[in-house]
Formats: structure tokens, sequence, C-alpha cells
């Protein structure tokens, strides 16, 4: 359950940057992380701190909260599956 988690936060992390346009250089430089990190939160690879995941909110301004939307949707289709 927990990968399942990191993926969809990952992805609403890649969805919303590029939403807004954003590279992953460009999220990353305003992070002062690298861009491989980036891409590593968005792939699932690496799991994203709390404190790291509210700071990715406030630059892609949304509420922490975005990142988990339709997560229980997900797994309830997969229950049923």
């Amino acid at each position: 359950v927990a990968k399942r988690v990191d993926d969809h936060v990952g992805e609403r992390i890649r969805e919303r940057r590029t939403m807004m346009g954003l590279t992953q250089e460009h999220l990353a430089k305003a992070l002062d992380i690298s861009y491989q990190q980036v891409q590593k939160y968005e792939t699932g690879a690496n799991r994203v701190s709390a404190g790291r995941l509210f700071e990715i909110a406030k630059r892609l301004e949304v509420d922490v909260a975005y990142f988990f939307e339709s997560l229980a949707g997900k797994e309830r289709r997969r229950k049923t599956a």
C-alpha cells in the first residue's frame, strides 16, 4: 500500500508541475534540490517526507491534500477488482 501511495503522490507532483509549465529543473531549483531528486519523487523511487511535500505544495501553489486526491477511489477500485 505504501508504494502505491508514493507512486500516486509522485504522479500528482508531476501533473501539477507540468500544469504550471515547470520543468523538473525549475522545481528543483525552487526547492534547492537536484532535478534527479524531483525525478525520483515523481516516479515514486524515493518517498517524499512530510516537510518536503509541504515545500512542494507551496511551490506548486496547492494544498498538501492535493497530492492525495482521488487516492481513496483508486484503492476502492483495486479492492473490488
